[in-house]
């Protein structure tokens, strides 16, 4: 019989609590070791495509390298995340660059910017080019490794409980609940709304009491929190996009040896693109899911919105907070802004 030592079984069994047991030829402990951490549940196609990477880095690497993945913020929320993974508690995070990533890299968070790209298409030729390479680079001289590609959250839509949103005026001193963040916190101020920040634990229950009469988030989100039950409208502005940056400790990855790191970032990337494609899929097949629940959807044009912003100087305030270098980059793909 096989003797497993303490350790080889702690780690095996860590591995089984975590969803993605190694085969029994990996069932000593790995050389490497990265704990990954995620801010959604279980069920996200984040988490999924997450264990998948995992699951073919144990096997490509024949057990050497082992991505423990700890989803719905097991490791702590952002920040507490974010503070480990820069002092190397922990090893890797997938992180919004809207949010935290911003209070360390201004620029980070500009692919955030309302109204500033029509689609997906504008969008990956943004972030996989020119923007994205800007963004690598400036998250790279912050001390931090980034993979090459970004994962998908998706386009924001806002829902409503008392009428559809379909032009700028029709937020006009809209009650509407915002994440805790400046730039979402500037938009709906410049669009002429009230935003009020308030943590998502709590979005259900500040919509069912009124406390605000809206919100926006993605489809993918908008179902899983059960919203439909507390929301009638749903007005597809798609606002804003966000999605998640794969972030190393650069003390943790350096020292690896260059055939694990190249399979790592293979295997991870390649597991991005496919989640990519799985979101944009939920989301068309959410729509129609959350219509049968009975949300009533409405198309947007973007270009008043996009107008009310520049004229509320909303564009002109952020390109000074971004800078000239990563602003011009921003336009070669989203058309002149300000």
């Amino acid at each position: 019989m096989t003797r497993i030592t303490r350790r080889g079984f702690a780690t095996l069994g860590a591995a089984t609590v975590l969803g993605c047991a190694l085969p029994l030829r990996y069932a000593k402990a790995a050389e490497f070791t990265f704990k990954l951490g995620t801010n959604v549940p279980e069920t996200h196609p984040l988490n999924i495509y997450l264990r998948k990477a995992s699951a073919q880095i144990a096997e490509q690497t024949n057990g050497r390298f082992d991505l423990q993945l700890f989803p719905n913020n097991q490791l702590g929320g952002d920040s507490d995340m974010f503070s480990q993974l820069r002092s190397g508690a922990l090893e890797s995070f997938m992180l919004s660059g809207v949010n935290v990533l911003s209070t360390l890299i201004p620029s980070a968070s500009i692919y955030g910017l309302g109204f500033a790209f029509k689609d997906y298409q504008a969008l990956w030729s943004a972030l996989d080019g020119k923007l994205g390479i800007h963004l690598r680079g400036q998250i790279n001289k912050a001390g931090l490794m980034v993979m090459d590609r970004i994962w998908d959250n998706g386009f924001r839509e806002i829902t409503t409980s008392t009428k559809p949103i379909k032009d700028p005026g029709d937020l006009q001193g809209f009650k509407i609940r915002v994440p805790v963040s400046a730039l979402w916190t500037s938009l709906f101020k410049s669009l002429g709304a009230a935003p009020t920040a308030i943590n998502f634990a709590e979005v259900y229950s500040a919509l069912q009491t009124r406390i605000v009469d809206g919100q926006e988030n993605p489809p993918a989100i908008i179902s899983a929190a059960k919203l439909f039950e507390v929301q009638k409208y749903c007005s597809l502005t798609n606002h804003m996009w966000d999605g998640w940056w794969f972030l190393m400790n650069r003390r943790a990855w350096e020292p690896l040896p260059a055939d694990i790191k190249e399979t790592v970032a293979r295997i991870v990337n390649a597991q991005c693109v496919a989640e990519r494609e799985e979101v944009a899929r939920q989301n068309t097949a959410l729509k129609a899911d959350l219509a049968a629940k009975g949300l009533i959807f409405n198309e947007v044009d973007p270009a008043p919105f996009r107008e009310q912003l520049r004229k509320a100087g909303f564009y002109t305030e952020w390109r000074g907070k971004f800078g000239e270098e990563a602003w011009s980059i921003l336009e070669e793909s989203t058309g002149k802004l300000a």
